[in-house]
């Protein structure tokens, strides 16, 4: 559950700042470098301290759609969180230096986010089916993370536009995906514990006997 809440923390930070960089992307001034560093800072700072913590939460059992036997899987390394731990930290201590690399820095964390993504969508399948459509959506923000590192004058004369754009669409998906494993995760549970059930139901029977 704490991962849950990491990433709608993530998705909302990743929101805010694709607002940020679509208002002020003419107005790229120190303040704002520094603001948003910040935000990127805090969440990956967030998402290492759940992971780390995580690791030492005991593991539990259930079983699948079909009833089989499933182990919770491990947490999963804070790629995006490693990155945004580190962009934060350039963006908000070295405001000016990096400025003519923002860009390329931003179209980086893309990438990382649309990994990062993909990592939770194969997670997603080996809990139940999922539709070919959540695959195609952090594709769309890994291109255009692609497109900004390598080809930013394809964005005409405004790349913070369109980063900040699929900023947000980043955001929109990490809520879908989250939405998706918890209401997995609940079914499972409930599978889990109706399963247990009968088998309780059964034991009382045979002893009855």
């Amino acid at each position: 559950m704490k991962q849950i809440q990491t990433s709608f923390l993530r998705a909302l930070i990743a929101v805010v700042v694709g607002a940020l960089l679509i208002k002020y992307r003419q107005e790229m001034v120190t303040w704002l470098t520094v603001c948003i560093g910040v935000l990127f800072f805090l969440s990956g700072l967030i998402s290492c301290i759940v992971y780390f913590v995580g690791r030492k939460a005991p593991e539990t059992s259930a079983i699948d759609e079909e009833g089989r036997p499933l182990s919770s899987a491990p947490s999963m390394f804070p790629i995006v969180g490693m990155g945004s731990l580190v962009l934060g930290a350039a963006l908000a201590l070295f405001p000016g230096m990096i400025e003519k690399w923002t860009v390329y820095i931003f179209g980086a964390l893309l990438l990382l986010g649309a990994v990062g993504q993909y990592v939770s969508l194969a997670t997603i399948v080996k809990l139940g089916r999922l539709h070919p459509i959540y695959w195609l959506m952090p594709s769309v923000v890994f291109i255009i993370g692609l497109i900004s590192i390598f080809k930013p004058e394809w964005m005409a004369t405004s790349p913070l536009f369109f980063i900040g754009w699929t900023m947000i669409l980043y955001g929109i998906i990490e809520c879908i995906d989250a939405f998706k494993i918890m209401n997995l995760r609940r079914r499972i549970e409930k599978l889990s514990t109706e399963k247990q059930a009968e088998e309780t139901a059964k034991e009382s029977e045979t002893d009855g006997e």
